[in-house]
């Protein structure tokens, strides 16, 4: 078929647009500042690419048009509509679908869905058991929002056939492992999207408030984790965090599958170590080891649930935990940009509170005390900008020596809420209204030796660079 995506160039329809042409569909898709680097994966797939949302769009005559969640009824000031596209579709009567729906009735279906949940670390989990089930030759399918430097790519179909079957039910089905969003499908289905993946092995890596620009407080979230637990078959498994609170209170409001738990010292499976070195203990033994390049608590308990997660479709925990030896993270997850007068720069997705400390608390643990490491963020998730979190953010950026915040766009002041740290010249905090103000702030108050961490889920100004820049010729 011929399928139109509308907001082609997000993580998630951009993977779907991938895993479309490689099925052998038509694939075209619209969207507002064409970017890359999506834009230049899809162009490089053959997939024409149109700016905008106009109605004429409608002259393609796709079988389908596919719609991405960015899509709205919105209006202008002026009155009219911000999707035209879409207005045009609902007065011809033409057929339309959501991305998660399309990618369940065309691509899942059939198939032994591997999806892994969480607040945080969605994609690097999906990622670790993307790369041991490729390490133990299942050949999975995935679609990950992210890239993963093992594989180059953030979505592919994988094999037909799974090459090792097992005697489970669907035993001979092919895998595919999915990053399960929690975020809304799309302006006429407000279910979380995880809801559409069918998913015999659901891992639920965490559960925090987030996305308060849908959900009203952690009990609706929570609902929705329930959701997913309700669709996941008998033959099953769960794979959920055993040091969270929220997600005992998930399972315990029904589940219908077997449950096995990590991270909590009487989980099924536990660490013992280090996180860049752990023993991975089953019920008390030790069965595997873990040794790479990694930190953070966050990565180890996103390995456990990896292994757990892979154990379900026969691959050993040791061989799991072989395979996760090689794994190489994921672009945008603490990736080394460039390193200048021995001042290294990190681009990081963190956005959450809890993620900017995560990642902060990591690079503290591998650096030790002495080194200075200089935090620069970007409060641009709509929940960060709706302020929902802006009192979390001192005790996020507590493990950086100095903090630097982009102040763009938001309607809270930044200034009160990193009070606490001391905001100003010679304090720990500062704050700046534009990308070229922040790279001075951070140029003047670097030295040699420190690290700094550019944190944000968009583009960030492309900082990175200009740092860089801003530092060579310093």
């Amino acid at each position: 078929m011929h399928i139109h995506i509308l907001g082609i160039c997000g993580t998630f329809m951009g993977g779907l647009a991938a895993l479309a042409r490689e099925a052998g569909h038509t694939v075209t898709g619209c969207d507002a500042g064409v970017y890359p680097p999506m834009s230049d994966q899809l162009r490089a797939l053959g997939i024409d690419l149109i700016e905008g949302f106009g109605a004429e769009q409608l002259a393609l005559q796709p079988d389908m048009f596919v719609v991405g969640n960015v899509v709205s009824r919105a209006r202008l000031p002026s009155g009219e509509p911000k999707f035209p596209l879409m207005e045009a579709i609902l007065d011809a009567g033409l057929p339309y679908t959501s991305g998660p729906q399309w990618l369940a009735e065309h691509v899942l279906q059939g198939r032994h869905v591997l999806a892994v949940a969480g607040t945080h670390g969605k994609t690097t989990t999906t990622s670790m058991l993307a790369w041991v089930l490729e390490s133990a030759g299942m050949q999975p399918g995935f679609l990950i929002g992210g890239v993963p430097l093992n594989f180059g790519i953030s979505a592919r179909l994988g094999a037909a056939h799974r090459p090792e079957p097992s005697s489970a039910p669907l035993g001979s089905a092919p895998l595919f492992v999915i990053e399960a969003d929690e975020y809304d499908t799309a302006f006429f289905d407000k279910r979380s999207k995880f809801v559409h993946y069918r998913p015999r092995t659901a891992v639920l890596n965490n559960l925090e408030f987030d996305h308060a620009d849908i959900f009203d407080d952690l009990a609706a979230i929570e609902r929705q984790f329930h959701h997913l637990v309700r669709t996941v078959p008998p033959s099953g498994r769960v794979v959920v965090n055993g040091l969270e609170e929220s997600l005992a209170r998930v399972i315990n409001t029904g589940c219908w599958s077997e449950t096995t738990s990590f991270g909590a010292a009487v989980s099924d499976f536990a660490a013992e170590g280090l996180p860049h070195a752990f023993d991975v203990l089953y019920q008390g033994q030790r069965i595997a080891r873990v040794e790479w390049s990694l930190t953070g608590v966050h990565n180890q308990l996103n390995a456990l649930a990896a292994i757990a997660a892979a154990q379900h479709v026969g691959v050993a925990p040791a061989a799991a935990a072989a395979a996760l030896g090689s794994f190489q993270n994921v672009k945008r997850r603490m990736e080394l940009r460039g390193t200048v007068r021995g001042i290294a720069v990190y681009d990081d997705f963190a956005h959450h509170p809890t993620a900017l400390r995560t990642t902060l608390d990591g690079l503290r643990r591998s650096l030790g005390s002495g080194a200075r490491i200089l935090a620069v963020f970007e409060p641009r998730s709509n929940t960060m900008k709706l302020g929902a979190m802006k009192s979390q953010l001192p005790w996020a950026l507590e493990p950086a020596d100095l903090a630097f915040c982009h102040t763009a766009g938001l309607d809270w002041d930044a200034d009160q809420a990193l009070a606490p740290m001391g905001v100003g010249p010679g304090q720990r905090a500062r704050t700046a209204p534009d990308i070229a103000t922040l790279v001075a702030q951070v140029t003047e108050a670097v030295r040699p030796g420190d690290h700094i961490v550019c944190m944000s889920n968009g583009g960030f100004g492309g900082i990175h660079d200009k740092l860089l820049n801003s530092l060579s010729n310093r």
